[in-house]
Order: structure tokens, then C-alpha cells, then sequence
């Protein structure tokens, strides 16, 4: 069953035109300062201003905390203070230098900006810069280019405010070789070809934000930065061929971008690859990724079956196809799928995706609506397809979200509980009864009626609900980004307790999300216990 273009409805263009401003912001980094900090004199009983007697390191550590227009203000405090600020570095964002719920135009933020640039000589350690229209300032903007390449800018949000987004980026910005960290935003990409020998030596993470961009581009910056290990990428129209190679890649996430291929050349250092709600290329075709050299990649999501054609190694994953070694992944731990379960090429393709991943322990599925359903693919399907390495003998973790009470899905389920010889828990989150004619008990009781006289292990098993939107809330490049978050594609967290002196067993216990609430259930012998829902 062919997916339609997911481009091609003017209306949805014309949705995500809209909500692009809220979704740019919501994956900008947050600046190291913020404006709740007050300028706050502490009276002593003896009027003696101790704070001023500070050495000279410390008073500039306490400048270097505060907005920018905070840390001019300090100049006023006593005589020891005024140059405090011109030799301390700062973080300017533009939002900052309006009153508290006050807003101005894009010339008087524009004008603020252009003060404070002129005025402190430097260096700018963070500067976010969102609330001019820079189509309309473009002589203002390559001048602040030019003065924070000079004063040695480290990190830079510079996002057009909001459209056009065919005004062209000033070449000026790679020329900045001290940056660290680089978001831009509604901008149209300058010709690769006359940038030259630009690069950015010291740049670690890369956002790109409903950027125009040619096939080629953005594989020209990830080569030309040596030391990136974060690469965020969202939202663009046009469809575009990603390939990449890079000694010092950690985390690549594509969000809401059209895309023809990506392809994985080479990057030993990759652990995350996230694709989440990327959309067809024109007339409904797959979007191809290809993995290549990644032997420390460990999570991967968000491969929609019925959407992207996986190959690896030189091999195209194909339902039903023999899997060899050279079309396995051995590093993944972690995968997360998007299915259709009503539409059977989509679903043939779930035994076709895991069994190129035979060390998986943790296995994410969104169960996606299907507006015409080709018929049902029952647990005899699952039979013909036998043990799934991975799945028989490592996963020790599944969780379900958007849960339909379908006959695919519960087959689907079965296979899993009569196969997995090691699971531990599993989290089934129904669907909001705003997108299904069944109540959320219907569905429940779908699940309480499972027979578990075949199932392979114990596992704790918690069920929920939801009131969100179908699909899920929005992905974020933070959640990606965080390292100290070993899965977060997981919409929830099994906490392991200590064992009390009645059991040998470990309890988890579901934990919170905006989603779903879940209440982990005991084990298999027991029906799965309903979890209360959030509104």
C-alpha cells in the first residue's frame, strides 16, 4: 500500500508554517543566563559595601552571569564596578534587552543589539539573536558578524525572524572559527562553492533550523568541523541526499526534514541516529538510509516501516529477505519503530528490521493510524516468522505507545511474549479515545484478555493511557542530545528497587511522562493492572 506524499497537501504546508516559530524555538539551546536574576544591594548594619572589596576574578565571574543589559547596569553600583563589565565576557540575547512583558519592533531590538555590539569590546562568549527580521536589517546583521568574529564569539543562535526564509545567510558566519556551538534559523544557505576554505575547527554542535539547503551543504560544514559531535537538523521542504562522514560524531537527529537518502559513510564515533517525523520526497517514495561504518552506534529511531528503506552495508533490508552477518548492526542496544500494523508491507517489514539488530534490549513501537487497512496479519504470520535473535535471547525491555486493541497488534504482542526468553517489562500505552471509536477499558480489556500460558518469561507488565496527540508530543533535540540519558526514546523510566525480604525479585516501577502514567503490574501470572492517565 503506497504512503502518499506527505508534502503534498498545501494545508499541511500551510499548518507547519504556522507552528514553525514555536517549533524552531523549542529545539533552540537555552541561554546560560536568564532574566529572573535580580541586582540586589544587601544592607549592613555598618553601610560597608563588601561586595566591592571582592577580588577582581569573582566580580567578574558574578557580571558574567547576567543578561547583558543586567551586566551594563552594574557600572552604576560603585566606582570599582565600571569597567567590570567592558572586561568581562557576556552573553547577549536579544530578548533580554526588552522590559519584562513588553515587546518592541524589529528596529528598536535591532538598535539594542548594534549598542551593545559597538559598545563592549569583546569577547561574547553566547549570543542569541531571534527577534529581529533580518531581511530587513541585512547591512546591520553582516556587521555583527564581522564583530563577533572578531571578539571571539563561542556560541551563536542567529534565527530570521520569522519569514521570508529565502533571505540568504551572510558568507561573514564561517569566517567565525571560534564557535563551539552554531543554531541558525529561516535562512537560505550561501552557495557552497564560494565559501572557500571556511571551517569551524572547535564546533561541537551544529543546529539547522528550516534552513534552505541543496543536497551537498550541509555534507560540506560536517566535513569542514572536525571536532562536531552533534548534528540537529529540522525542517526544510525540498528534498535533499545527506551524506556523511566524520572521525567525531555523537548524536545526528533529523526532525520534520524532507528527505531523499541519508547516508551513515563513515562516523566510528556515532552512538545516536534519530529520524523523527522526516517526510517522503516528492511523489511518495522512500527515504533511503544507509548505515555504514558506525561501530558504536547504539540507539536508533525513529525508522518508520512503511516509510524509509533501510540498507545497510551495500544490502537493501527487504521483507522476508535472509539476513547475513555484513547486514547486521551488532551495537545497536536500543530501536525504536514507527508501524502501521492495518497495512501488511509495513508490517512484513518489522521481522525484516530486527533481525538486523540480534543484540537489541530495549525495543520502542508506535503503533501509527491507518486510514485503509489491507486486512490482518494474525499470530500464524508471526509464526512463519520464527525466532528473531534479538529478540529471543537479549530484549529485556518493550514498550508500546498508541496501543489500538487491533487484531495485527495483539498478534503482534503474542509473538513478542511467547518469544522473548529474557524480558523484564513492558509498558502498553493505549491510544486517546479521541482517535478511536473503542473507550480506553475497551482497549484495556483487550489486553486483560491475553492468554499467557505460552509466554516464554516474568515480566512486569504496566498499561496506560493517554491524552495527548496521536503520534506523541513533539520531538526535541534535547532529549536526543542528552548523554546522561542512556535511552531516551523511552517514554518511561523502570526503576529497579532493591528487593524486600519477601521476594528474590526486583520491582519496577513505571515512571512518569506527560503521556501516560502507568502503574507497573507483577508478573505474567498476574493480569496486567491498569495505570491512571494524565489530562
Amino acid at each position: 500500500m503506497a504512503r502518499p506524499p506527505s508534502n503534498a497537501d498545501p494545508h499541511l504546508q500551510y499548518r507547519r508554517t504556522e507552528r514553525l516559530p514555536s517549533l524552531i524555538h523549542s529545539n533552540l539551546p537555552d541561554p546560560p543566563v536568564s532574566t529572573t536574576a535580580r541586582l540586589r544591594a544587601a544592607l549592613t548594619s555598618d553601610g560597608v559595601d563588601r561586595i566591592s572589596r571582592l577580588p577582581d576574578s569573582l566580580l567578574h565571574e558574578i557580571v558574567s552571569r547576567l543578561p547583558a543589559k543586567d551586566a551594563a547596569r552594574t557600572a552604576a553600583l560603585a566606582a570599582r564596578w565600571r569597567g567590570v563589565w567592558r572586561s568581562t565576557p557576556i552573553v547577549l540575547v536579544d530578548t533580554h534587552l526588552l522590559p519584562n512583558g513588553a515587546s518592541a519592533s524589529s528596529l528598536d531590538v535591532t538598535a539594542a543589539v548594534s549598542h551593545i555590539l559597538a559598545t563592549h569590546p569583546g569577547p561574547f562568549r553566547c549570543v542569541h539573536l531571534t527577534r529581529s527580521r533580518m531581511g530587513e536589517h541585512q547591512a546591520h546583521l553582516r556587521l555583527w558578524l564581522r564583530l563577533l568574529a572578531a571578539r571571539g564569539v563561542q556560541e551563536l543562535v542567529l534565527v530570521n525572524r520569522p519569514l521570508p526564509s529565502d533571505v540568504p545567510l551572510p558568507k561573514t558566519l564561517f569566517t567565525i572559527s571560534t564557535l563551539t556551538r552554531l543554531y541558525i534559523g529561516v535562512w537560505k544557505f550561501p552557495d557552497a562553492a564560494g565559501l572557500g576554505g571556511a571551517s569551524f575547527p572547535h564546533l561541537r554542535e551544529l543546529g539547522i533550523c528550516s534552513v534552505a539547503v541543496e543536497s551537498g551543504d550541509i555534507d560540506l560544514v560536517v566535513a569542514r568541523s572536525p571536532a562536531l559531535e552533534i548534528l540537529n537538523i529540522q525542517g526544510t521542504m525540498k528534498g535533499v541526499h545527506l551524506r556523511l562522514i566524520s572521525k567525531s560524531l555523537r548524536c545526528v537527529q533529523i526532525c520534520a526534514f524532507v528527505l531523499e537518502s541519508v547516508e551513515v559513510v563513515s562516523a566510528p564515533c556515532l552512538e545516536r541516529l534519530i529520524l523523527s517525523e522526516c517526510l517522503s520526497p516528492a511523489g511518495g517514495s522512500c527515504t533511503t538510509v544507509k548505515i555504514g561504518n558506525v561501530p558504536k552506534l547504539s540507539l536508533f529511531g525513529k525508522l518508520e516501516t512503511g516509510k524509509y528503506a533501510l540498507e545497510i552495508q551495500d544490502t537493501v533490508i527487504m521483507a522476508g529477505i535472509k539476513t547475513s552477518p555484513s547486514m547486521m548492526v551488532t551495537s545497536v542496544k536500543t530501536l525504536s519503530l514507527k508501524v502501521r500494523f492495518g497495512v501488511h508491507n509495513d508490517v512484513k517489514m518489522v521481522p525484516a528490521f530486527l533481525k538486523c539488530f540480534p543484540c537489541l534490549e530495549a525495543l520502542h513501537i508506535m503503533s501509527e493510524k491507518c486510514d485503509q487497512p489491507a486486512g490482518k496479519l494474525n499470530l500464524e504470520f508471526w509464526e512463519e516468522v520464527g525466532p528473531i535473535v534479538g529478540v529471543r535471547l537479549r530484549m529485556k525491555v518493550m514498550t508500546f505507545l498508541d496501543y489500538r486493541a487491533q487484531q495485527d497488534e495483539i498478534a503482534f504482542l503474542q509473538y513478542i511474549f511467547q518469544n522473548a526468553q529474557v524480558l523484564k517489562y513492558v509498558l502498553v500505552s493505549a491510544v486517546n479515545p479521541r482517535y478511536t471509536p473503542l473507550s480506553t477499558d475497551d482497549m484495556f480489556s483487550t489486553l486483560y484478555a491475553m492468554s499467557d500460558e505460552l509466554w516464554l518469561s516474568k515480566f512486569s507488565f504496566a498499561i496506560g493511557g493517554t491524552h495527548g496527540p496521536e503520534g506523541g508530543e513533539p520531538w526535541t533535540f534535547r532529549r536526543g542530545a542528552n548523554f546522561s540519558d542512556s535511552d531516551p526514546l523511552a517514554p518511561v523510566k523502570f526503576i529497579i528497587r532493591a528487593a524486600g525480604p519477601e521476594t528474590h525479585q526486583q520491582k519496577p516501577q513505571a515512571g512518569k511522562t506527560r503521556q501516560q502514567k502507568p502503574q507497573a503490574a507483577k508478573t505474567r501470572q498476574q493480569k496486567p493492572k491498569a495505570g491512571n492517565r494524565l489530562n
